[in-house]
């Protein structure tokens, strides 16, 4: 599926995004990255705003439906 507003993500929330889209937690993406968790929330809060979700679970909604 194709999300809107993609083009509006740094190369790295792109990153992060690909792994939202798999179901990895916070903790899960820091050490994909290796990021620390701080920075992961940063850039998992900053996908799901640009991208207009609330939360990973309106994302992965959109995924599935």
């Amino acid at each position: 599926m194709a999300i809107s507003g993609k083009d509006e993500l740094t190369p790295r929330e792109r990153e992060v995004l690909e792994l939202l889209k798999k179901r990895l937690t916070n903790e899960e993406i820091t050490t994909e990255l290796v990021i620390s968790l701080r920075t992961a929330e940063t850039h998992v809060a900053n996908v799901l705003q640009k991208l207009g979700y609330k939360d990973r679970h309106e994302l992965w909604r959109d995924i599935v439906g």
